[in-house]
């Protein structure tokens, strides 16, 4: 309690806050920034010692030292370790119809995120150019309602000219 009193005692109103030119923050939440701010933090307090020793700030405990390897910075955004894939060599792509019902049947076409093609665009010109649905099941496969193995046989290496036509296989049909 004495030590809070004495800090109180010593305080004086109004409280006098200095910002750093190059971040705009107070003094103290420099070492905050990003690494290039930082290091314009830290060159303009070099340059300018005498000014805030003069205004009686201890520069001590406001150091701008390299912290990168003592202290895990937390990034903006979600996820914390977000996995990286692994490069695949570009597989066949398969084409199978699946049954669906009595007479109906769904496409399933797997392989096209290995030539690094987008998944959800390719359902959706799959399905704007089909006129049907179409979704993303799983990591490399989209579902398209109806036969069209033929169609997309002839659709895939026409939108996409990394894949040819000796890169596409046709299973005919399979069961899930």
């Amino acid at each position: 309690m004495d030590a809070e009193n004495e800090a109180v005692k010593k305080t004086s109103y109004p409280l006098k806050v200095f910002y750093c030119p190059e971040c705009s923050l107070p003094l103290e939440y420099c070492e905050f920034m990003p690494e290039a701010t930082r290091k314009l933090c830290k060159e303009w307090r070099e340059k300018n010692t005498d000014l805030l020793i003069a205004e009686g700030l201890d520069l001590e405990s406001m150091s701008l030292d390299d912290l990168g390897s003592e202290k895990k910075r937390q990034k903006r955004g979600g996820r914390g370790n977000v996995k990286v894939k692994s490069k695949k060599e570009p597989e066949k792509i398969k084409i199978a119809r699946m049954p669906r019902g009595k007479k109906k049947f769904v496409t399933r076409v797997q392989g096209l995120a290995s030539f690094d093609v987008n998944l959800k665009k390719a359902s959706k010109l799959f399905s704007q150019k089909f006129s049907c649905g179409s979704s993303v099941s799983g990591d490399d496969e989209i579902i398209i309602q109806g036969d069209v193995t033929d169609d997309i046989m002839d659709l895939i290496p026409e939108t996409w000219e990394q894949i040819e036509y000796d890169h596409l296989e046709d299973l005919g049909e399979v069961k899930k």
